[in-house]
Parts: structure tokens; sequence; C-alpha cells
């Protein structure tokens, strides 16, 4: 991985600026993770934070790659690699933290809600409320990362267009996602 422009500032400053790099990972993970709901809506902020601030471009798409390739929760992957990629393993552990914190807090209060409200009518009416916000906010982030600085590129849109087609066609997620990459090998050579 290339150095990232906050490594290159820590290296030109004292040890105090890397307790700076760890506190701002944290604070943009705990914003990012308190702004938004679901970790494929924290894309959009994230790639706001952190591209041009600690990766390029190209480092923040691979890491959006792996970690919808890779088992487990994007948002934290997210957070570990943005983290590692801004200093090592101590701004991975800071990026973690900033990503757990939230959700975790959030939890124990929507499972105190539920718990005490379950019951009641406005319940049910809350949650539907609530889907089609969250997809839009998904909808929203895959656009701005798909649409990039020079506008709709053609072999995008096939590669795009091709997933549809094989998540239409019930393929597996990271079989789409492994496709996807390959065909990224052959048109971006």
């Amino acid at each position: 991985m290339k150095d990232s422009p906050v490594q290159a500032e820590l290296e030109e400053y004292a040890p105090p600026s890397r307790v700076a790099v760890w506190l701002k990972l944290f604070w943009m993970f705990l914003k990012i993770n308190l702004l938004t709901s679901s970790g494929p809506a924290s894309v959009g902020l994230l790639y706001k934070d952190a591209v041009g601030h600690i990766m390029s471009e190209e480092q923040f798409v691979e890491a959006v790659g792996f970690s919808n390739v890779l088992p487990g929760s994007e948002a934290l992957k997210l957070a570990m690699f943005v983290g590692f990629a801004a200093s090592q393993l101590a701004g991975t552990l800071a990026a973690l933290l900033g990503s757990i914190l939230p959700p975790t807090v959030s939890m124990l209060l929507v499972v105190l809600a539920v718990k005490n409200f379950e019951n009641e009518p406005w319940m049910s009416g809350f949650v539907r409320g609530m889907v089609p916000a969250v997809a839009t906010l998904i909808a929203v982030a895959a656009w701005k990362l798909f649409r990039g600085r020079k506008g709709i590129r053609r072999r995008p849109l096939l590669i795009a267009a091709l997933s549809l087609a094989a998540l239409l066609l019930n393929a597996p997620t990271p079989l789409v996602l492994l496709g996807a990459g390959v065909l990224g090998v052959l048109l971006f050579r």
C-alpha cells in the first residue's frame, strides 16, 4: 500500500501528532457511525472524510471492494482498512473503537425501547417509515462512488449491468463481486 498523506505527516512531526491522528480516526468513525444506519450507507460519508486526507481514491475503492468480498461487517472492515492506511495497528484500533462504540450503545438503547414499546401500534409504522430512507442513503452513496469525477463511464456501466443481471439470476453476492473484479482486471488493464 502506498504511503498516505497522514503517514507522511507523522514522519515530519513528533510523537504527539500520532495521538492527534488516532483521535482524528476515532472521531471520523464515531461521527460516521452516529450519522448512518448501516455499513453501506456510511461509504459516502467515509469517502468525503478519507479520500485526499488519509488515502487516495484508488485505495478507497480497493477498500470498499475488499470489504464487500470478505465476510463480516462492512463498516468494521472499512474502519480497519482506513485506520491501517493512516497509522498502522494503532490507527486500526482507534478507527475500530470509533466504529464499535455508536452501534453498541445504540443497540442497547434500541433493545430497551423495543422491549418497552413492542406492543404499541406506532412501532410497526416507525419501522416501515425507515426502510425508504435507508434505501435512499445507500443509493446516493453508490451513485457518488459509481459516477466518479468525470461523469458516468461505459466500462463501469457494463460491469454494473452484468452484476445486476447476475444478482437477479440469484448468483451468490461474493461470486458476483469476484466476477466484477475479474472483469475489471480485463477491462481496465
